[in-house]
């Protein structure tokens, strides 16, 4: 799949077939995050997997926005690291680029993904840090659902020129 294409054509799937996704499928979308930039190469990044049904089952308990996670089989918790900061609070970014690879990693080898947000909502990270017993240096980011699609979302058209701004506010192409 070509890059462009690949930006393009992903789109947020929030309905999934059963299928289970094999481990090294997860490690290749963990490795693409992991490709990600960051400041300063920090990477303040760590990843916690989640294939339990019990588990997926209690996280729209938490985040409402993600109540996919009853019918995925698979989610990944991208979380904030801040015994890795050089740069403190560039993490929010690293972490953004991150799931970015992991979403387009995900569409490239024909799994449906959805990204939600977790942090800056207090209430959100510390039920996350609760349910997974996470230690306090690590910050749940957000949350990706994953799985084989059962949908096909309509691809929009999302550039707008209306958006753009060359060498100031004012000025046009």
């Amino acid at each position: 799949m070509e890059t462009l294409d690949a930006i393009k054509t992903r789109r947020s799937i929030r309905k999934f077939k059963p299928q289970i996704i094999s481990r090294e499928t997860i490690k290749k979308l963990l490795e693409a995050a992991m490709f990600a930039p960051s400041a300063g190469n920090e990477q303040p990044w760590q990843f916690v997997v989640l294939d339990d049904r019990k588990i997926l089952d209690e996280v729209p308990r938490i985040c409402s926005t993600a109540a996919m996670c009853r019918q995925s089989t698979t989610a990944v918790l991208v979380c904030g690291d801040s015994t890795q900061e050089k740069y403190p609070e560039f993490w929010v970014l690293d972490c953004s680029a991150a799931v970015e690879n992991l979403l387009l990693a995900a569409h490239a080898l024909g799994l449906g993904a959805v990204w939600a947000g977790v942090y800056p909502l207090s209430n959100r990270v510390e039920a996350f840090r609760r349910l997974l017993a996470l230690p306090p240096e690590i910050t749940p980011f957000a949350l990706a659902a994953l799985g084989y699609p059962d949908e096909e979302p309509a691809q929009p058209k999302r550039y707008r020129e209306d958006r753009v701004h060359y060498n100031g506010w004012e000025s046009g192409w």
